[in-house]
């Protein structure tokens, strides 16, 4: 196996070009390891993530759809959301943001994995949460910003969007892909 010492990189300097609630942008002057420096390297802070794969006592997933801007499309995703400050835990963000999202609630809940979206720019993880016989406990208590609908879906339909590529949300395939691989939905 190659050298595993820390090659963490020197921070010469630090400015913030950018700061709003989702999106804080800082510029950074870095010298590598081998001694060679990145004038501008560009680092996005954002707050900590939760994602999970719900399934009712039924065996259905509970999926959102909602139009993501970005994209410019309405896809299928998992329940998600930011872990709020005043949440005690990624836990109780995800707990939280699965029942105001879709209505769903109790059930068995474990942390699944946890993943970062892209780790040479971006300062977050994501905690994906594995959240078994959930049942709807309420109604959505959605924010103004949110427009979604929910959909509970069987596990061959999930298959099915994961094979032909419906699933755009990168965080949210890949726990569901490993949740179909380690369950051997395929």
């Amino acid at each position: 196996m190659e050298d595993l010492k820390d090659r963490k990189w020197k921070v010469l300097e630090s400015i913030y070009l950018f700061r709003k609630p989702w999106c804080t942008v800082r510029s950074e002057c870095v010298e590598l390891p081998n001694g060679n420096w990145i004038p501008e390297y560009f680092v996005y802070e954002y707050p900590n993530w939760v994602n999970t794969i719900a399934i009712t006592k039924d065996k259905k997933f509970v999926f959102v759809r909602q139009y993501r801007h970005g994209l410019g499309m309405t896809s299928f995703e998992l329940c998600a959301g930011v872990c709020e400050k005043e949440d005690a835990s990624p836990l109780v963000s995800a707990q939280r943001e699965l029942l105001e999202e879709t209505g769903f609630g109790g059930g068995r809940w474990s942390e699944y994995m946890v993943i970062s979206v892209n780790p040479s720019t971006h300062t977050n993880l994501t905690y994906c949460y594995l959240a078994t016989d959930v049942e709807p406990v309420t109604s959505q208590h959605l924010e103004e910003t949110e427009d979604l609908t929910v959909h509970l879906l069987s596990s061959e339909e999930v298959v099915e969007l994961l094979k032909t590529d419906q699933i755009k949300q990168a965080l949210h395939a890949a726990a569901l892909w490993k949740y179909v691989a380690e369950n051997r939905l395929i």
